[in-house]
């Protein structure tokens, strides 16, 4: 990890994060008034669009890149929504930037492929933690920080779950940088270790958000496991897109339970 120095490299250096603070960003094309104080953060823009139909009065506001961003209400929360695209550079990207805008609460709705044989296509998990197997996290901390999500954030979304009566598991999940170089032997250790399931931008989004004061969750919908084989690769399950609207589903009242105890 690189620490400080009074070189004249570190003298002429710029922090990018106070430069951009209060303006138009750089990469999501939000300002502040755009975005609410609890955002969603789909990685998939289309999942932008499956948010959206839950929402009253959404409105699209920036579109760049990986970046989609639409605002609206939920059951009279003014609540946004923001891709982040794949993996963790532009996960914390995309927090980083909202944060400098104004909002304070984090919510991941993705998509997550089982470890443990008992964590079903369709079936929903809330982390408690993520094993930090990415890049990204290692330029903010060092190794042996902990990846946490929020407790009331995490609290929240089990009781989301807990009111719709969705099948949920609660555990340390794994988020990886690569999505075809997961090895046998690699997903075997993992399923020693006791991990749930794994996901791309988790450990990132809860690091970003700890260390900017920030609160954050995710809400992961089951499509695949891959101890089973059970769903991998098959888009026409029906039990996938059951996964991805039951997490949004729960990530929005979630958002309300929330609302209603702050």
């Amino acid at each position: 990890m690189l620490l400080p120095s009074n070189t004249l490299g570190d003298k002429l250096s710029v922090d990018k994060r106070e430069l951009s603070k209060g303006k138009l960003q750089y990469h999501l094309k939000v300002k502040p008034g755009d975005v609410a104080k609890y955002v969603l953060l789909p990685g998939d823009p289309g999942r932008i669009l499956k948010i959206a139909k839950f929402m009253d009065d959404a409105k699209e506001i920036a579109r760049n890149r990986e970046f989609l961003t639409y605002t609206g209400e939920y059951k009279g929360v003014r609540v946004s929504a923001t891709s982040t695209g794949i993996g963790c550079p532009s996960a914390a990207i995309a927090v980083e930037e909202l944060a400098n805008v104004g909002a304070k609460v984090f919510i991941r709705v993705g998509t997550s492929a089982g470890i443990q044989p008992e964590v079903e296509p369709g079936d929903l998990v809330v982390p408690n933690g993520a094993m930090r197997n990415e890049g990204t996290s290692y330029y903010y901390v060092p190794d042996g920080f902990p990846a946490v999500p929020n407790f009331k954030v995490l609290k929240a979304l089990v009781q989301a779950c807990e009111k719709l009566g969705y099948k949920y598991h609660v555990g340390i999940i794994s988020t990886d940088d690569s999505f075809y170089a997961e090895s046998p032997e690699f997903l075997s250790e993992l399923r020693d270790f006791g991990i749930t399931s794994l996901d791309m931008e988790s450990s990132a989004i809860f690091i970003v958000s700890h260390l900017r004061g920030l609160e954050a969750g995710t809400m992961l919908g089951v499509v695949a496991n891959l101890s089973t084989r059970e769903g991998v690769f098959k888009e026409e399950d029906p039990r996938r897109e059951l996964a991805v609207e039951r997490a949004i589903k729960a990530a929005l009242e979630a958002v309300v339970i929330l609302e209603e105890g702050s």
